[in-house]
């Protein structure tokens, strides 16, 4: 009898143990007591979306977006509040793909008084130092988009913007049309510059503007899975060309006429005339009430 019931003791913590086995392989250790992966390497961007049943666009296959190439420049047609239009319709059609045309009012509509300043640093012309002068005596951070070729000439520029708390922002490493090239390139472009930035600074960047303004919606949902906002403009005019810089008097009346909420300027630091009235529009816009931010 002794014997029977010890067999049948022993039969039912064999049973038990593995009950306990075949639960542990249908529902493995929750995430907080799973050993934690190893850090990815620097540069490294991954996609983070969240698991609907409906994707949104930014959720879905990029070979579901469009790759029709869209020229950006922000029109010369303005609402009420002096914002261009097309920057307010991209930035509604856009925004979920990683866009920045313009800063819209938040969730109470508000009027957002706040500036973007953002500058494309496509080579240097002597103006940068100026400029950067000009941001640490108002206080004020700005974003400088720079390129691989940039990056490697010019790496005290560089790095004075990242000690002195400013921006830098990918302009990839070629300075190709993003549409015009595979997505594949377009990878490639962003992560070359991205990987050469934090490998040789330190800094991780986390904004883009993409070469001539040129981009598709495959690209802004590609670079929004690197990690990345595509930052276009709502403000731009003709300070590109070095060997016409224009007047100072005229520039400054135009940055300041051209004020409006959510306003994203670009100037381009190979301008003197850039260079010379920036405190002045700091003031001014101060003046107004606006704020400068950052994306």
């Amino acid at each position: 009898m002794k014997r029977n019931q010890s067999l049948l003791v022993t039969g039912l913590i064999a049973v038990m143990i593995s009950s306990a086995f075949a639960v542990n392989s249908v529902f493995p250790a929750s995430a907080a007591t799973r050993k934690p992966t190893a850090d990815r390497p620097a540069g490294t961007r991954t996609s983070q979306s969240a698991q609907t049943t409906q994707p949104s666009r930014q959720e879905a296959d990029l070979s579901s977006l469009s790759s029709k190439k869209i020229g950006w420049g922000q029109g010369r047609n303005f609402d009420e509040l002096n914002r261009p239009r097309d920057a307010v319709t991209s930035q509604e059609k856009y925004g979920e793909l990683g866009g920045l045309f313009i800063g819209l009012p938040e969730g109470d509509g508000s009027e957002n008084r706040k500036i973007y300043l953002t500058f494309d640093e496509g080579y240097e012309n002597g103006y940068t130092a100026k400029i950067l002068d000009t941001l640490k005596e108002k206080k004020v951070r700005a974003v400088f988009f720079i390129t691989g070729d940039y990056a490697r000439r010019e790496g005290a520029l560089v790095r004075r913007m990242i000690d002195e708390g400013q921006v830098v922002g990918n302009h990839t490493w070629r300075h190709y049309s993003m549409p015009e090239k595979s997505l594949e390139t377009c990878r490639e472009e962003i992560g070359l510059l991205h990987d050469y930035v934090a490998e040789n600074f330190g800094y991780e960047m986390t904004v883009l503007r993409p070469p001539k303004g040129e981009f598709s919606e495959q690209t802004l949902a590609l670079a929004k899975q690197m990690g990345y906002r595509t930052c276009l403009w709502s403000f731009a005019y003709k300070d590109w060309d070095a060997n016409s810089p224009g007047d100072t008097t005229q520039s400054l009346k135009r940055l300041n006429e051209r004020l409006h909420c959510g306003a994203v300027y670009l100037l381009h630091a190979v301008s003197s005339t850039n260079a010379a009235i920036l405190g002045d529009f700091i003031d001014f816009a101060r003046s107004q009430g606006y704020e400068f931010v950052t994306p």
